[in-house]
């Protein structure tokens, strides 16, 4: 990290002392007409005009743009209002701002990962790698954004959370530094940026000086998240809770003696667990957040710069979690000769992240469970205690961000080449070690590196023309080569020497001071060899493109542009290395043509793309065939890379056989779209109608069991998605000193599965079926119509009560529907209910001013959408819960609290060998819709009365902010966004708080 800051202190070096000696003796004046600018310099006098100076750039932009935004539905917002939003990730402040942008915030926890989705997810999301497959790109400044490769979940047993700090990259941008965020959901918009772009592309700009301004801005805000209020339950409500089933269920209205009744919960004298339950004193906590980014900009019409640093701090309400950013970003412009321009830009950040202490998590990160008969107590000496013995040992997370680019743009009368060398560059440590006396004896330590590069060269050539004024063309030829690497070594341990020795889990110099070798390269130091674990992986993805592009216009009426790709993989197999994608989009201004004498209609125009983009693979497993993989799996590990220190070859048996001629996956898209200006350009209306077949994608079918093997991956699975945008911005008002903006933007998505390899109907994976003809997101459940009091209620046919899988049901189990009437209950009778993802969502804004004071608010809506409550079926499922060790038995502090309507369930069996509290019913499927009250903000404009007292400022905002002020919902959880990505309500996911700001925005 040190290199990175001294990086960033010779730039700002660099930008203060030798921009000046660019110009040096030069002042600016302006000159007789607007079209000329005189620089007097102390030998002669030059003359520079708009073409000779960085303001020409910007003017080609704006007229290149214009001829796109006719072309794409992409959507641009000024972040001026975005960053009166105290979010800590790029995801929190894109949240309902932009239509077919779905944003999930699975926790409040700062610096967790939060997903990203453009008009529907292209596949069924059946484990965090399809959730990783089918995020969209983010590009800065041209840079395309690197992200986290799934690859590391292959050597874990759950998915939680993937090994490392697994901290949210993209909470690396600073919102402060960004100018605009564009949202490019179609291919007229997306194709240019090739199978990256697939699930569609967020551009983001950042700031960057124009001409020869020159200010110093200043951005901060301070703020108090509240903590929630919790109702707590202790071991005598627990008891209470149970006995409503003992009373029912059991002849004397108590366990028997053989039963194993919990040791917590037998004595009600016992003030550990029947006292107080005053926990929460310690889990939740009213927290700071602050956040500050100074700017400078200077330069002239020849040379220009840009810097800033930030820092900014975000705090949980719960369980002490946060996330601390530094952050410096730097840009600059020069054009030495008129035809030259040079450009680069270089963005740094640090992040540290404070986790979560959950059990669950703790326990999947280390692949040991301990004794779980008994939860943490609920009261607070007895829970201070417990962390005490946590503090001993330490969860380090910490995160470096650097992103840049170099380039070059020769302009040369008509024709303009660019080149440019992009950079990103992330990576991540996690050093972990626990006490002894946090598992039964043993103390745990664990050490990671990982880092992901993206290396991008990136070439284009321009040519511009026009003929009789009225045909307009725009040709351009690009390539590029982008080169991945991401890779993690990892290590943990058990039962170390002491609790004093924590770190350094492996002699990590593979040479001696004298330049020997290491003999102990590699060998553990304070743990035992045996007990010790290593695993390293390494994977590349290259891809090649070549494209060319030709734009025309005519009259600024008709707009036609045509795009054509050849993209080379290495991931994709080397018969199928190669793919073509052809894009068309086609605009017609009607306004021009037939409205241009209507007052009414100020702009109005129709447009419409189709096309076929690529999609690469995710792993590079696919890339040759059948495959072996030098790793063996034993004591309970996924992949372990040696058997008695020996490596050996093995066929990849849980991962799957993958064959000869796998295709290239690719996304047939089309977009119809129209935008309306009217009343004197007061009412802005942008629909698109959109349909998105993703076809060829892989899939694993249940398959060679009597080979060894556990799935074959195939091609053949086709998803669509079918949907319509909207986006409506109106000024309501605006009379004397009051105006009223309002903007409206929604998206309904509807996804199908289309195809399945092998041309089969319907395959299981799990618990979930996919079946062709039906959405991808849907629940596979029984259906639950209530309970059978008595045993006699039970239907019959010849005799024989009905069965669940083998059982006959009895007085206390469920009333499950027969669906096919065969007098048996079991897979055959489940069916597919509701959604994972919305159906209809966006967000609803209204901007209010008053001469210099300003309220704005931001309304965020998610319907259509359900989710299975797992929180409260675990709750009452504890006959099956009590007494194991695997990871559904963990119960945390948070047990202690009551969360849900515990009254709108029956009251089943709970000792019955059909398990009535299963999860794959209905019962526990709610409908999540809901609508927040994400903020309210207050400001006032100070720059004007500071100008009439002749104080030099342009700007002098100050604000309040109340976010995630109230939700309407008739989920009766914890919260409706916090559920994974396949829909379950987990009950982990941390409280998103109501946050007070304050907080100035200045421009000198």
């Amino acid at each position: 990290m040190r290199y990175l800051w001294a990086c960033l202190v010779f730039f700002a070096a660099f930008t203060l002392n030798v921009l000046p000696v660019f110009s040096a003796g030069k002042k600016l004046h302006k000159g007789l007409t607007t079209n000329l600018f005189v620089l007097q310099d102390t030998t002669k006098i030059k003359y520079v005009s708009p073409k000779d100076s960085l303001r020409k750039d910007s003017l080609e932009q704006i007229k290149l743009k214009t001829i796109y935004n006719k072309l794409s539905g992409g959507v641009r917002k000024d972040v001026k209002d975005l960053s009166l939003f105290p979010a800590i990730s790029l995801q929190q402040n894109l949240k309902g701002n932009y239509a077919g942008l779905y944003v999930q915030e699975p926790s409040g926890e700062p610096g967790s990962i939060q997903n990203m989705i453009i008009r529907g997810a292209a596949m069924p999301l059946l484990s965090k790698k399809d959730l990783y497959a089918v995020q969209p790109l983010v590009v800065l400044d041209g840079i395309p954004l690197i992200g986290e490769h799934p690859f590391a979940f292959d050597i874990q047993q759950y998915d939680f959370n993937r090994i490392g700090p697994a901290t949210n990259l993209l909470a690396g941008i600073d919102i402060n530094n960004i100018a605009s965020v564009e949202v490019l959901s179609d291919l007229a918009g997306s194709s240019i940026y090739g199978p990256r772009g697939v699930n569609g592309v967020i551009v983001l700009t950042s700031k960057a000086a124009s001409g020869n301004s020159r200010s110093i801005s200043f951005n901060s805000y301070i703020g108090m998240v509240q903590k929630p209020t919790v109702n707590t339950i202790n071991g005598k409500y627990e008891n209470e809770f149970r006995q409503r089933f003992y009373d029912i269920y059991t002849t004397n209205g108590r366990y028997s003696d053989d039963e194993e009744y919990p040791v917590y919960l037998s004595d009600s004298l016992n003030n550990v667990y029947s006292g107080k339950s005053n926990w929460t004193d310690l889990y939740y906590k009213n927290a700071l957040i602050y956040g500050i980014n100074f700017g400078l900009t200077g330069g002239s019409d020849r040379a220009n710069f840009r810097f800033s640093l930030g820092n900014a701090k975000s705090q949980s309400v719960a369980d002490g979690t946060g996330l601390d950013r530094y952050s410096a970003m730097f840009n600059i412009n020069m054009r030495p000769v008129k035809w030259l321009l040079f450009s680069a830009m270089i963005n740094g950040n640090r992040l540290n992240r404070d986790r979560n202490r959950t059990l669950r998590d703790r326990f999947a990160q280390i692949n040991y469970f301990p004794d779980l008969s008994a939860p943490p107590a609920p009261n607070k000496d007895y829970y201070a205690s417990y962390l005490n013995e946590y503090s001993k040992g330490f969860d380090d997370n910490k995160t470096n961000l650097i992103q840049g680019y170099a380039k070059l743009v020769a302009t040369l009368g008509k024709v303009k080449l660019s080149s440019a060398f992009n950079v990103d560059y992330n990576e991540g440590y996690r050093d972990i070690f626990y006490a002894r006396t946090l598992l039964q004896g043993n103390s745990y330590a664990s050490n990671y590196y990982g880092f992901n590069q993206r290396l991008m060269i990136d070439n284009k050539a321009s040519y511009d023309f026009k003929l009789n004024t009225a045909h307009d063309f725009h040709v351009e030829l690009g390539q590029s080569m982008m080169w991945d690497i991401y890779k993690y070594n990892y290590a943990y341990a058990y039962k170390g020497a002491n609790d004093y020795i924590k770190i350094n889990l492996l002699d990590s110099d593979p040479k001696l001071p004298n330049g020997g070798d290491n003999p102990n390269y590699l060998v553990p130091k304070a743990f035992p060899r045996e007990l010790t674990y290593r695993f390293l992986d390494k994977t590349a993805d290259n891809l090649l493109s070549f494209y060319g592009k030709v734009n025309y216009s005519y009259n600024d009426k008709y707009f036609v542009s045509g795009t054509l790709r050849l993209d080379g993989s290495s991931n994709a197999q080397p018969t199928k290395r190669w793919f073509y994608s052809p894009v068309i989009a086609a605009a017609w201004n009607v306004k021009n043509e037939w409205l241009k004498d209507t007052r009414l209609v100020d702009d109005l125009v129709l447009r419409a793309s189709v096309g076929r983009l690529g999609r690469t693979f995710t792993y590079d497993n696919y890339a040759q065939g059948p495959q072996y993989t030098a790793s063996v799996g034993y004591t309970g590990n996924l992949t372990v890379p040696g058997y008695n220190a020996f490596g050996v070859l093995t066929r990849p048996y849980s991962f799957g056989w993958v064959g000869y001629g796998v295709p290239w996956a690719y996304s047939d898209q089309l977009n119809i779209g129209a935008d309306v200006a009217m009343l004197k350009n007061r009412l802005h209306v942008s629909v698109d109608f959109y349909t998105k077949a993703d076809q060829n994608q892989l899939i694993g079918i249940p398959s060679y069991a009597e080979y060894g093997y556990k799935q074959s991956i195939e091609s053949g699975m086709d998803v669509s998605n079918t949907g319509v945008d909207l986006s409506i911005h109106a000024l309501v008002m605006a009379k004397n000193k009051f105006s009223w903006n309002s903007s409206l933007n929604f998206n309904h998505n509807s996804n199908t599965l289309k195809a399945l390899p092998r041309g089969l109907n319907e395959i299981i994976i799990g618990n979930r079926l996919l079946r062709v003809g039906e959405p991808v997101d849907q629940y596979w459940l029984l259906e639950n119509e209530g309970i059978y009091t008595s045993t006699a209620q039970v239907p019959e046919v010849n005799g024989q009560p009905l069965k669940y899988n083998g059982q006959a049901l009895k007085a206390g189990d469920p009333r499950w529907k027969d669906q096919n009437g065969d007098n048996v209950i079991d897979e055959k009778d489940k069916v597919l209910k509701g959604h994972s993802l919305p159906t209809l969502s966006g967000g609803f804004d209204n901007a209010f001013t008053y001469g210099n004071w300003s309220l704005s608010t931001n309304l965020y809506f998610n319907l259509g959408r359900k989710l299975i409550n797992q929180e409260m079926a675990s709750r009452f499922d504890f006959v099956n819960r009590e007494g194991n060790t695997d990871v559904s038995s963990v119960k945390e502090i948070t047990f202690w609290e009551k969360r849900g309507d515990y009254s709108k369930y029956p009251l089943y069996n709970p000792w019955s060998t059909v398990i009535p509290y299963r999860l794959d019913q209905d019962l526990f499927l709610e409908n999540a819709s809901f609508l927040k009250l994400r903020s309210v903000s207050v400001g006032y404009e100070l720059g004007n009365l500071l100008k009439k007292r002749n104080i030099k400022i342009n700007k002098f905002f100050v604000y309040g902010t109340v976010s995630n002020v109230f939700v309407i919902t008739p989920y009766t959880g914890q919260d409706p966004e916090l559920v994974s990505y396949d829909g379950i309500d987990t009950g982990y996911g941390q409280p998103i708080p109501r946050t007070y700001t304050l907080g100035v925005k200045m421009e000198l």
